[in-house]
């Protein structure tokens, strides 16, 4: 049969005809089935408008197998993960675009307690699967319930932090026109019930698949004026924007900054050793510094693992870490079946916002200039592994050290930059951060930039 070419490193994306239709996700659905030889699946998805349609076929190719589904509605991805682990499943499949385009769509996938499948753990065999003649158990079909996992899964949400030790709070929270509004609602209810003293200002709430206000990325600089504004605006302490299925949260301070992915990993490794001390936490090596300074100042054990959430996950699981944060604004938990979460860590900075008695960019900007960092910055380049090996050699002959953990992170006494290809788009990321000195951080991201540039 003819090859599906929606498969990715850890999921499934595509454009929708093209690369991504009802009968391929048909054909997922069954080779899904199979792949696990499933008894019952659970399926949820985003507010796309094509995910309905392409779920309905997902859940007709599992059915066919012989497998009955479990759909949870309108979900992120986490809800699908909670689902997963706390539901008699023997794995879970949720349809969404995330981030990318709204032509697009796509699907992540889990087994049995949620554990992840990628690219080396199972998913090109579920891809080699929906490519063959469908497998159709005619005697014997499954049946679809639905399902609402909402309130069990917000009050899971809030056994991550102490309610008696919220003070009053004011939080500007932009769904994105995604599909997070449902969860705030029922936070909302909940504070409301237990007197948590929370308010909360939403912008871009309802969920709509026409993303009238664009694609919910809050990566791009475009997408975070309307938070940053509200924030101003309504004299806010914290701002929250998320994706298109709020596995990423993205912090704004109380001045409508917006604030980098990297130190938010400090913030939330804090939260935790303050609870726990002694735990180990699970970081990329992006960029690192700040990381690896926080988490041993609060008795804690700092271990670096390579990118990608098959990585962390895995990674975690090994070293029984509490907590994994990536700067991509992708965290993980282990009392979240190590899967990641948009909701738990502005939870966890609420608590400590409220703890420190400090506004968010007191706490912040300690980090940034202690820290200093370019963020992660893009370049299209021809062939990145030669790109990669020209800017190692360049550097090589200075006595730098030099890992290879993920790309290839150089470091000196003073500063230090990751340089890697991208896992899902045709670019090159670079990080560079120094040791309190911001001129330097940014003399050697020119460099590095001007070595590229000459190369592309």
């Amino acid at each position: 049969m003819k090859s599906i070419p929606c498969f990715k490193s850890y999921d499934v994306r595509g454009k929708l005809g093209q690369e991504l239709n009802e009968s391929i996700a048909y054909k997922i659905g069954n080779g899904f089935a199979r792949y696990l030889d499933a008894k019952r699946i659970v399926i949820g998805g985003d507010v796309r408008l094509s995910t309905e349609a392409l779920k309905s076929a997902l859940a007709q190719g599992i059915n066919d197998f012989g497998a009955d589904v479990v759909d949870i509605g309108l979900s992120g991805s986490e809800e699908l993960y909670y689902a997963a682990f706390s539901l008699d499943v023997d794995g879970g499949i949720e349809v969404t675009g995330s981030h990318n385009p709204v032509d697009y769509n796509g699907m992540k996938f889990v087994g049995r307690g949620a554990l992840p499948i990628g690219q080396a753990t199972g998913l090109l065999d579920i891809k080699s699967l929906a490519e063959t003649e469908p497998k159709i158990n005619n005697s014997s079909k499954g049946e679809n319930t639905y399902l609402s996992i909402v309130d069990n899964y917000i009050h899971h949400l809030l056994t991550y932090f102490n309610k008696d030790s919220i003070k009053p709070l004011k939080i500007v929270v932009n769904s994105g026109n995604g599909a997070a509004g449902h969860i705030v609602d029922g936070l909302e209810k909940e504070f409301t019930a237990k007197n948590i003293p929370i308010t909360f200002i939403k912008i871009q709430h309802e969920a709509d698949g026409t993303f009238p206000n664009g694609v919910p990325n809050p990566l791009l600089p475009s997408c975070r004026k309307v938070t940053s504004d509200a924030v101003l605006e309504n004299k806010a302490d914290l701002g929250i924007a998320w994706d298109g299925d709020f596995d990423r949260c993205f912090l704004f301070d109380e001045t409508g900054g917006f604030i980098e992915g990297y130190y938010t990993v400090g913030l939330l490794a804090e939260a935790f050793l303050k609870k726990s001390p002694g735990e180990k936490i699970v970081y990329d090596p992006r960029m690192v510094w700040n990381t690896i300074d926080l988490v041993k100042a609060n008795s804690g054990i700092p271990i670096e693992c390579q990118s990608g959430h098959t990585f962390m996950k895995e990674c975690m699981r090994k070293e029984n870490a509490v907590y994994g944060g990536e700067m991509s604004a992708h965290h993980y938990f282990r009392d979240f079946a190590y899967c990641d979460s948009g909701m738990i860590p502005w939870l966890l900075v609420t608590e400590l916002l409220s703890l420190s008695g400090k506004t968010l960019s007191q706490l912040v900007n300690e980090r940034i200039a202690a820290y200093p960092c370019s963020g992660e910055v893009n370049y299209k380049v021809k062939d990145p592994t030669e790109t990669i090996e020209h800017i190692t050699n360049y550097f090589s002959s200075q006595s730098a050290e030099i890992s290879h953990v993920d790309g290839v992170s150089i470091e000196f006494p003073n500063w230090r930059f990751n340089l890697r290809a991208s896992n899902t788009e045709p670019l090159l990321r670079l990080n560079v951060e120094s040791r309190g000195d911001r001129t330097l951080m940014l003399e050697k991201l020119s460099e590095i930039e001007k070595e590229i540039t000459q190369l592309k």
